[in-house]
């Protein structure tokens, strides 16, 4: 699955542009690597997002299409 697409579905970010932004601004990396919005997220991955002066790290529990909202933080583990 795309990095921009986990990051909506996953509910990390509402929208996708939004995410598309954030990865365009190196603001987004997978694995301690600045990435792309097409970058390709497996299980298991270690995601930081940068959020002006906040960070938040998290891993890659699952990759599921469509997700309900309350089942959507089921996706990652925050660290």
């Amino acid at each position: 699955m795309r990095l921009d697409k986990f990051l909506k579905v996953s509910r990390v970010i509402k929208r996708r542009t939004v995410a598309d932004e954030a990865c365009q601004n190196g603001r987004v990396s997978i694995n301690g690597k600045v990435s792309k919005s097409s970058t390709s997220v497996n299980i298991g991955d270690i995601i930081e997002v940068k959020f002006g002066d906040k960070i938040l790290k998290f891993e890659v529990l699952s990759l599921t299409e469509h997700v309900k909202k309350e089942e959507a933080s089921d996706m990652i583990k925050i660290m």
